[in-house]
């Protein structure tokens, strides 16, 4: 991602307010993409600590491997760079950059190996998540991070239109051939990651984190696919579905109820509407539909810079929508051991209403490839 060294100090800036009114001293951040939206550099998951100290003056710390520093671009004034040798502990450096604290927010991400290291080199630290502090800031995303989710949304949409079209083959083809292609396909249209690439058949369908495998897919039954990965920092999600073959009534009836599902769902999502909400509303539907049993998981989850990040879609999650929060839409109806089916967009709550960034069509389409 190419962000410019002065948004990382907004954003800096932004957590030491928060962490003030929080009455946090410290944040750690480690593995995971706090430390990213806020240096630009993503830590390798090592056994190395890797690990950012943010207080509420001065200039941050990177605590680093030495092997590993020259892959972090140097921002002079933005944070100091201390990497640290194999013979050094590198927990001895955070707890002494860390005197002086009494509440320490650290991030969700980081081992366990290290917080408990920690802990018992700063005895009397009160311990808070630093999900807390820097979440909601991520979570309003800026007009930069809606058009770089904009982009990545395009590109995955040209994969649903191909697949909706029958430019991809499927029968005949094993459902992790396809998700090959799939993943080669949005690796080709610019993102640098694959993040997953789902593709279940007939009564695989009916499991919403199916793996591909072996399974041939066949004429005349329902192909699931939900993919995405990351572009210039942030992510994709799309669900599309596909009949290879004639489109069963039942079928069509529960696709029916599904889409109309969605497409409420999407509306529901208006400034200052709960979170939760968004989830009601598809589940009314579905269960108004006769398949409410069949809806298996929560409506949606936030997405930036990880695929899923909060706020969730989800009963529970009464936090109220804010413009510029990005979250999917995705309800499902699954038939154990006959089919399964997901529409899924992912939408930005903006002032004028929500808006879908994914514009792939939503209708359900009979392909004979």
């Amino acid at each position: 991602m190419l962000t410019s060294i002065g948004e990382y100090e907004r954003r800096i800036s932004k957590v030491r307010s928060a962490m003030v009114s929080q009455s946090v001293d410290t944040v750690l951040l480690s593995v995971g993409h706090d430390l990213p939206y806020l240096t630009g550099y993503t830590a390798m998951p090592l056994e190395r600590l890797t690990m950012l100290a943010l207080h509420r003056g001065g200039t941050p710390l990177l605590f680093v491997p030495r092997l590993e520093a020259p892959r972090v671009a140097e921002m002079p004034g933005l944070f100091e760079i201390v990497p640290w040798d194999e013979t050094v502990e590198p927990l001895d450096l955070v707890a002494a950059a860390c005197s002086g604290s009494s509440t320490i927010a650290i991030g969700d991400q980081t081992w366990a190996r290290f917080l408990v290291g920690l802990g018992h080199r700063l005895p009397g630290v009160r311990w808070e998540r630093a999900v807390d502090v820097v979440g909601d800031l991520r979570m309003r995303k800026s007009s930069a991070e809606v058009e770089a989710l904009r982009a990545a949304a395009e590109a995955v949409d040209a994969i649903a239109a191909e697949l909706q079209s029958g430019h991809i083959p499927l029968i005949g083809r094993t459902e992790a051939e396809v998700s090959a292609d799939l993943s080669q396909r949005i690796l080709a249209r610019g993102h640098q990651k694959v993040n997953f690439a789902i593709v279940a058949a007939g009564e695989n369908a009916a499991s919403p984190h199916h793996h591909p495998g072996s399974r041939v897919i066949q004429p005349d039954e329902v192909v699931l696919c939900d993919f995405g990965g990351t572009m210039n920092g942030y992510c994709s999600d799309i669900t599309r579905c596909v009949v290879t073959g004639e489109i069963s009534s039942e079928v069509a009836a529960a696709y029916e109820v599904l889409m109309s599902a969605q497409s409420a769902g999407v509306a529901a999502g208006q400034i200052g509407v709960r979170c939760e909400e968004v989830d009601s509303t598809t589940r009314q539907i579905i269960t108004e539909g006769g398949y409410g049993e069949y809806f298996v998981h929560r409506t949606g989850h936030g997405i930036g810079m990880e695929e899923h990040e909060d706020p969730y879609m989800v009963s529970g999650d009464v936090r109220l929508i804010e413009e510029g929060f990005a979250y999917s839409v995705e309800p499902g109806i699954y038939i154990p051991n006959k089919w399964g089916l997901r529409l899924e967009d992912i939408v930005v709550a903006t002032a004028e209403g929500p808006l879908s960034l994914n514009q792939a069509d939503h209708n359900l389409h009979s392909v004979s490839a």
